[in-house]
Parts: structure tokens; C-alpha cells; sequence
């Protein structure tokens, strides 16, 4: 599990109203929500986003309400990772059931910048920041997670026990 992309830089306690603001909430659709992802914070957010970019953020990302939506809209919008230096708990778990890509990093989320292009082995944990020319550590995911992942989230890991 490799991902390499240009940076989107946010700063701490970002909260799902501001990935997902309230009012699109009536709607499941992965694509419709992603014309609305990140409006709360940045409102041209969609338009500068290329398939493939990378989200980097402070401490507590995802804190507020435990909507699914705000991973989903971040999936949905072509964001391949989002790299923080902590993540709020139940964004953390709704990310890990739809196969969102997260990575905790203290140090990656201090050093790198907007427009930096960073390169991350989730399975080394390592974060390579192309642009600086830095490495940086992160966490790892155990293994059941690691599976999870591989499969696309949670659901598609146990469709095969359904048959």
C-alpha cells in the first residue's frame, strides 16, 4: 500500500461539519458528496483537487459528529491518503470501515507543507517528503487492519465469510 501525491495542508481540530458541512447530509452518494468535500474549510477545495493528492493536517482530525459522510466525501473526491498528527476516534474507525487511508504522524504533519509532494509506505510506515527531501515515521497499522485495507474497507473484508 503506497501512495504518492501533492499536498493539501490543514491545520488542527478540522471537524466533519467543516469536511462535510451539515446540510449535504440527506445524501449517501459517494459522488455527490464529494463535490461538497472540505467546503466548510476551504470552499474551492474541489476544484484544486487532482485524483491521487494527499491531505495533511494537525492533531484531532475529524473531531465533532460521527458521520461516515466526511470519510467518504474525502474518499469520494479522489484523495488517496490523509496524513495527521492525531486522528479524532470515531473518524479513525469510520475511515478504517470504508478503506480510508489514514496515517498518524506527529513529525509529517509539523514538516510538511502545501504543494509539497510526499510519497508514504503504509506497510514500512514511512512518509517520504519528495519535495524536502525528509523522512519521516508513522504508525503502523496492525495486521487485521493492514487486511481491512487491502480489501477496501471493512465490508468488502467480510463479504467473502457471507458466501
Amino acid at each position: 500500500m503506497n501512495y504518492k501525491g501533492r499536498v493539501h495542508k490543514f491545520g488542527d481540530d478540522v471537524n466533519t461539519d467543516e469536511i462535510i458541512p451539515a446540510r449535504y447530509l440527506s445524501s449517501t452518494d459517494p459522488e455527490e458528496l464529494a463535490q461538497h468535500c472540505m467546503e466548510g474549510i476551504e470552499p474551492i477545495f474541489t476544484k484544486r483537487i487532482k485524483t491521487g493528492d494527499i491531505i495533511v493536517a494537525g492533531k484531532n482530525f475529524g473531531c465533532g459528529s460521527s458521520r461516515e459522510h466526511a470519510p467518504i466525501a474525502i474518499k469520494a473526491c479522489g484523495v488517496s491518503c490523509v496524513i495527521a498528527g492525531s486522528f479524532a476516534r470515531i473518524f479513525y474507525r469510520n475511515a478504517i470501515n470504508i478503506g480510508l487511508p489514514i496515517v498518524e504522524s506527529k513529525e509529517a504533519s509539523l514538516r510538511i507543507k502545501h504543494g509539497n509532494t510526499v510519497r508514504i509506505n503504509l506497510k514500512k510506515g514511512i512518509i517520504r517528503n519528495v519535495t524536502k527531501k525528509e523522512s519521516y515515521r508513522s504508525e503502523m497499522y496492525p495486521q487485521f487492519i493492514q487486511r481491512i485495507m487491502r480489501k477496501g474497507g471493512l465490508l468488502n473484508s467480510i463479504k467473502r465469510f457471507a458466501k
